[in-house]
């Protein structure tokens, strides 16, 4: 079992984050996204620091060396603030079936970056398992809606793909940064640096576009706010603890293999929550991706 212990987290974190994004789904109905973003970094600041004060002694991550700080905070700059920015305007511009196909070019890309910087080369089973995996994610995200089937103008659709890419390459490089610098130090702690790496990116950000009055009356939204500390319990709270320990443990490229099952994960929360119709086909990717983790566990 220890000798899985990273795939097993992987797997974990990407349930959690599937949890997660059904609450951001479901607050950003209510709320504007750059409030959800905000707003959820900050509610996951409390947890973390009670969990840190309860574990090690320290509230705040103040044991972390510099290394761990520009490292692990431009990890987090990368994967909280760009790459979910980019991701989230990607579904504006060109809809969310695009933009995951596009997100799902993450595990290859981390895989060649971890190789290039870190020196951790695959083995051929392990390619072989992240084909199959991402083959049953792309078979499912591919499959076509009547929602789907209005053309993007070519401007739009220049301007999604680019996102979506951008959203793909700022989440692998954070993905590589996340392992390269946790090492031995504590996940809560690198997962607290990661956060606050998150929030100077949208504190800039919400600061130029003078967002934060609509920020504020945000947080008077009771129902929005349940959601939101819901979604940051499982998501910035415990999922990317999880993140955290699984790329400890594990290759880069393995763990964003594993946590780009989201899209399939998501399947059985439409039909129970949304009621929706999953066709043959998804439930054929689901059980392909399935497979291609299962692959990566042997």
């Amino acid at each position: 079992m220890t000798s899985h212990c990273g795939e097993l987290a992987a797997v974990a974190t990407a349930l959690l984050w599937t949890l997660s994004t059904l609450a951001w789904t479901s607050a950003g109905r209510r709320i504007s996204v750059l409030s959800v973003c905000v707003i959820r970094l900050v509610m996951a600041v409390l947890p973390l620091a009670v969990y840190g004060q309860l574990t090690r002694g320290l509230a705040l991550p103040v044991d972390a060396s510099a290394r761990q700080w520009w490292i692990l905070g431009l990890s987090g700059w990368l994967g909280f603030f760009v790459s979910d920015l980019c991701l989230f305007k990607a579904f504006q511009v060109i809809g969310p079936r695009l933009s995951l196909l596009l997100l799902a070019l993450t595990p290859p890309a981390a895989t060649v970056i971890s190789w290039v910087f870190l020196a951790e080369p695959l083995a051929a089973r392990q390619w072989a398992a992240m084909a199959v995996t991402l083959a049953g994610i792309v078979w499912v995200v591919l499959e076509r809606r009547p929602a789907d089937d209005s053309p993007h103008p070519p401007g739009h659709l220049r301007l999604g793909v680019f996102l979506g890419l951008a959203a793909a390459a700022s989440q692998a490089a954070s993905t590589v940064l996340g392992r390269c610098g946790i090492g031995d130090y504590d996940a809560s702690a690198a997962t607290f640096v990661r956060i606050l790496g998150g929030m100077v990116g949208y504190l800039v950000l919400a600061t130029l576009l003078g967002r934060w009055s609509q920020i504020l009356v945000a947080t008077l939204h009771r129902r929005a706010m349940g959601i939101l500390c819901l979604g940051t319990l499982v998501g910035p709270f415990a999922g990317v603890i999880l993140y955290m320990v699984a790329l400890r443990h594990c290759h880069a490229g393995v763990v964003s293999t594993i946590v780009a099952t989201m899209p399939v994960l998501i399947l059985p929360f439409s039909i129970l929550l949304y009621r929706e119709r999953v066709s043959l086909r998804a439930v054929g990717g689901a059980l392909i991706s399935v497979a291609g983790v299962a692959m990566l566990m042997l």
